[in-house]
């Protein structure tokens, strides 16, 4: 077991997890913290937990230090000037005759790296664009181009449950789902009901697959012909939360039948 901290971010609803690093804090309280991107601010979301490997991405990336005033002036500062730059990445794109839709930009808070994020239909050569970019600002310019399901991690939004996107809050990593995640559920295959915002399947379709496949085991599969109470038939579906099958008599008519009732009779 680790002992972490939930953090988010400045202006992001995902929460990271990072090392206390014996540093006393409250909720809340904004600190400086390292990550991939280099030093960021961020406000402390939870109190110090204890969670297992499983639940981390190790290593752990420590807390720094408590934001002094400094670093909160200098995050503001940032942050407006983060978003000139995104206007004049656009403008110089154009010119370039660059097929790229900026989404975003962010300093890290030492400024010594400045990223943008981007969406494009194919691969884009952005080296030049690069150096331009680095010549005006003076730092280390990194553009990254991400997909549909980077873009709603990166921006969030509301899911049909009515929460914000996992993909923007908890998700580490994007989980492999497939549909037969939501033929496994007995879900309508409709896309308007099993695509998330960002238009691809539901994040969400892996969370409860693994149960819905170890409650069909106790059922006896559909097109099995069963007979119980001397009523013969066949399995035509199952209601896996009300513990009930439907099964279709000889003359055509159905009848639920109690899946406790099934495995006395076995």
């Amino acid at each position: 077991m680790y002992e972490v901290v939930g953090v988010s971010l400045i202006n992001s609803n995902r929460i990271y997890y990072f090392s206390p690093n014996n540093i006393f804090f409250q909720k809340n309280d904004k600190v400086v913290v390292e990550t991939e991107r280099g030093f960021q601010l961020g406000i402390i979301k939870t109190e110090t937990l204890k969670l297992s490997s499983e639940k981390l991405s190790l290593p752990l990336k420590p807390i720094l230090r408590l934001a002094t005033e400094e670093d909160k002036k200098k995050q503001i500062e940032n942050e407006k000037l983060a978003k000139e730059a995104l206007e004049n990445a656009k403008k110089i794109a154009k010119k370039m005759e660059l097929n790229m839709k900026f989404l975003d930009s962010n300093f890290t808070l030492d400024r010594n790296q400045l990223i943008f994020t981007f969406l494009a239909d194919e691969r884009v050569d952005f080296r030049e664009l690069a150096k331009k970019l680095a010549s005006i600002y003076k730092t280390r310019i990194e553009l990254r181009q991400i997909g549909v399901r980077d873009k709603a991690k990166e921006i969030g939004g509301i899911g049909p449950c009515g929460r914000f996107l996992c993909c923007n809050t908890f998700l580490n990593d994007f989980n492999s789902v497939s549909i037969n995640m939501a033929k496994n559920q007995y879900l309508s295959l409709n896309p308007t009901k099993i695509n998330g915002i960002c238009g691809r399947l539901l994040c969400c379709l892996k969370y409860e697959d693994e149960q819905y496949t170890e409650m069909k085991q106790k059922f006896p599969a559909i097109g099995t012909r069963i007979k119980i109470d001397g009523k013969e038939g066949k399995v035509i579906s199952h209601n896996l939360l009300k513990n009930t099958f439907i099964v279709e008599q000889m003359d055509k008519t159905t009848i639920e039948i109690e899946n406790k009732k099934y495995e006395s009779n076995q």
